[in-house]
Order: C-alpha cells, then sequence, then structure tokens
C-alpha cells in the first residue's frame, strides 16, 4: 500500500512537471495559468521566422498586385511593406531600420499586425521566433537570447528570466499595396525570396478570416460583434476603447474626434487607403491594435466601445 501511495504521488509529480513545460519552455511561475496555454500545432519553430529579410522598391516589385493586404510600418524614415500572404506563413520577421532592429509580428488567427523595438532592458536587442504556442488564441512568441515566452497583443513576457518587461510597440498599418505605394513612393517591400519554399499565392487558414469560428479557446467570448469583426484599438492611461471598422466606414465624412483616458483623439477612416489613421490633440500619430474583435476582448475584458 505504501509503495502504490508513493507511485501515486511519483506520478503526480511527473504530470505537474509536464504542465509547466510545452514546447521546451519552462512555465514555472508564468504571469499565465499553463492550463490557459495551449499547443497550436507546429512545433517550436516549426512556423519559421525570417531572419534575412529580402525587399526591393515599389517601382521593380511584381510579387503581389496593388490589391494586396500588407502590414506596412514607418519608421526612422524608413517606408516597408509586409504581404499578409507571406506574414500567414512565417508571423516574425526580424528586421532592421537604419540599423535599429524591429520585429514585425502576425498573428493570423487574431489577425493582429504588431510591431515592436527589440531592445531589452540589458540594453542589448535579441531576435524573435515562433515559439508553437498560444494564449487567447493569439501567437506566443519567444526571445532567443533568454528563451522567455511573450505574448504578442499584451506586448509583454509571460515567463522566463524577462518575465513582467514589455516591448515598445511601433506603429502599423494594414492597408494594400497600391494605397501604401501612394502613401510612400520609395516604399521598400519585402519579397518572396524568404528562403523557404511555401506557396504564398494562398493563404494556408482557407476561409478563416470570415467564419464565425476560432480553433482555439478564449477567456472572454464576447459577442458585442462577429468574432472576426475588425476592430482598432486605443490605449490611453489605462484605458482601452476599441472601434468597428465597419462602422467608422460608415460615417459621412470618415472622421471621428472622441475621448478615451481623458485625452482627445482624432480617429479618420481613410477610404482609399481603407486604413484607420489615429492621430492626438497634437496631431501625433497614435499606435492603434487592429484584430479580430474575438482577440481584442480577452485582453481587454473592460475595455469601451464606440
Amino acid at each position: 500500500m505504501k509503495k502504490y501511495f508513493w507511485l501515486c504521488v511519483f506520478g503526480l509529480g511527473l504530470l505537474n512537471l509536464q504542465a509547466q513545460q510545452l514546447n521546451g519552455f519552462n512555465l514555472n511561475g508564468a504571469l499565465i495559468a499553463p492550463k490557459d496555454i495551449h499547443r497550436g500545432g507546429p512545433p517550436r519553430d516549426g512556423i519559421p521566422s525570417i531572419d534575412h529579410p529580402k525587399f526591393k522598391k515599389a517601382s521593380e516589385y511584381k510579387d503581389f498586385g496593388n490589391n494586396s493586404q500588407m502590414l506596412g510600418v514607418f519608421y526612422n524614415g524608413i517606408a516597408k511593406a509586409y504581404p499578409i500572404r507571406i506574414l500567414d506563413w512565417h508571423e516574425i520577421v526580424n528586421d532592421q531600420y537604419r540599423g535599429k532592429p524591429i520585429a514585425i509580428t502576425y498573428c493570423p488567427l487574431c489577425g493582429s499586425g504588431m510591431a515592436f523595438e527589440t531592445d531589452l532592458s540589458d540594453g542589448k536587442s535579441t531576435e524573435f521566433g515562433v515559439s508553437g504556442l498560444l494564449y487567447n488564441s493569439d501567437v506566443l512568441l519567444y526571445d532567443r537570447s533568454t528563451n522567455s515566452l511573450w505574448s504578442q497583443i499584451m506586448g509583454k513576457a509571460i515567463s522566463g528570466p524577462l518575465k513582467g518587461q514589455e516591448l515598445e510597440p511601433v506603429s502599423t498599418q494594414r492597408t494594400t499595396l497600391g494605397a501604401w505605394k501612394a502613401l510612400h513612393p520609395e516604399t521598400l517591400i519585402l519579397t518572396k525570396q524568404t528562403g523557404f519554399n511555401r506557396d504564398y499565392n494562398r493563404s494556408p487558414y482557407g476561409s478563416y478570416d470570415t467564419d464565425n469560428r476560432t480553433f482555439f479557446p478564449v477567456a472572454n467570448s464576447d459577442n458585442t460583434f462577429h468574432k472576426k469583426e475588425w476592430v482598432i484599438g486605443i490605449e490611453s492611461n489605462g484605458v482601452y476603447k476599441a472601434y468597428s471598422i465597419k462602422r467608422l466606414a460608415k460615417l459621412s465624412n470618415q472622421k471621428l474626434v472622441d475621448k478615451v483616458g481623458g485625452e482627445s483623439f482624432t480617429i479618420t477612416w481613410d477610404k482609399k487607403a481603407e486604413n484607420v489613421f489615429i492621430k492626438n490633440s497634437n496631431g501625433k500619430e497614435v499606435v492603434g491594435f487592429q484584430m479580430f474583435w474575438f482577440a481584442w476582448a480577452p485582453f481587454h475584458p473592460d475595455t469601451q466601445i464606440y
């Protein structure tokens, strides 16, 4: 009987150890309960990041047409565009803007395209990879310096040596290639020469972007909007607010002045660019976060809604 008891104790301990280890990442003391972290299917680095991106000038680019969806970044005086069809297959591009390291990240399941400065608290920079793990259906990144796990939408390390550290976001614009080129004629555009054999002319997710379904559970399932309705969110003084892009597009003058967290913002729907631009009362661009509604809601359960 005593032997059986100790075998049970050992078995429970082993199960607990396994619960704290996923895809080779130690989840001990994680800011997120390990039970809420899910394997996405591919293993760690099974979705390979692009670490040596190749670009072409707009005048030379022929990989995708002007109606193709892009994630545009203008930073440090440089404009670049990253085709969503390429990001669907890789999720992370480790890039440089005049020597400043930037990680371009995209979660196809959440529709969230976000860029970050990759300088860490010790003054060093790092590259990021795809962990193969998800929280609230959103990709968990990992840094290759410390193997800490990072929530993309939170922009924060949730486990590992850098737990609690936050990344500085860089503004991104989801728009068409044609509209981005009109805004930034000098833009560079990521090419299909990624070093990997992928069919970038199709999405590996089929009709997922329009289906009212998700593949993985989320903490707060809110039915205010269709799960895949596009929203753009703002954070100000700890207050979050979400705007339906469909509703912004229906405004008579495509422009809205609103207050969030006591600050005034001008939110403009640019019909030609098919994009939302946000500026504060001083006319400075503000980082907005565009994603599916079902992805915004669990990370910001107290969000205000326009």
